[in-house]
């Protein structure tokens, strides 16, 4: 699977061992993020990765900030984007079964790497349930075409 990365300034050290975990599994990984310490502007990775995943150009994406809320409300504003913010595989898991979430957003400075690598895993290893599930993605898709 191709997967976007992106990431701002406080998520550097995560990003790398996001990246590192990902290619272990065989994922081919397209890093948008900073790659600097110099605080930056975080909606502009989101906006990036976003993008990516919305034209095809990756099959999924990741975001890190600091608490993975900012980083996640820019990407929503992506048409087509789904951007869940987690903190524990519950709800990576969720996010996927019953959301169809396209990106998974994360914080670096609420997770730890293993916990992360553990959302990961289980958002990228669990399947859209689809059924009645579909019926409200499409509910959300309706509300974004409103907007347009």
């Amino acid at each position: 699977m191709k997967i976007g990365i992106g990431n701002d300034h406080s998520a550097l050290e995560l990003k790398a061992e996001i990246i590192e975990f990902l290619k272990e599994k065989g994922h081919e990984v397209v890093d948008y993020g900073t790659n600097s310490a110099e605080s930056c502007d975080y909606p502009v990775y989101g906006e990036l990765v976003a993008r990516a995943v919305a034209a095809g150009e990756v099959d999924q994406g990741i975001l890190i900030c600091g608490t993975g809320l900012g980083i996640s409300l820019a990407a929503n504003k992506v048409k087509g984007i789904r951007a869940a913010v987690c903190s524990e595989p519950f709800t990576a898991k969720m996010a996927r079964a019953h959301n169809d979430c396209n990106i998974l957003a994360f914080g670096a400075r609420v997770v730890g790497g293993e916990l992360a690598k553990m959302m990961v895993d289980t958002w990228l290893n669990t399947e859209f349930e689809g059924g009645r599930h579909q019926r409200r993605v499409d509910m959300i898709t309706a509300i974004e075409e409103k907007e347009q």
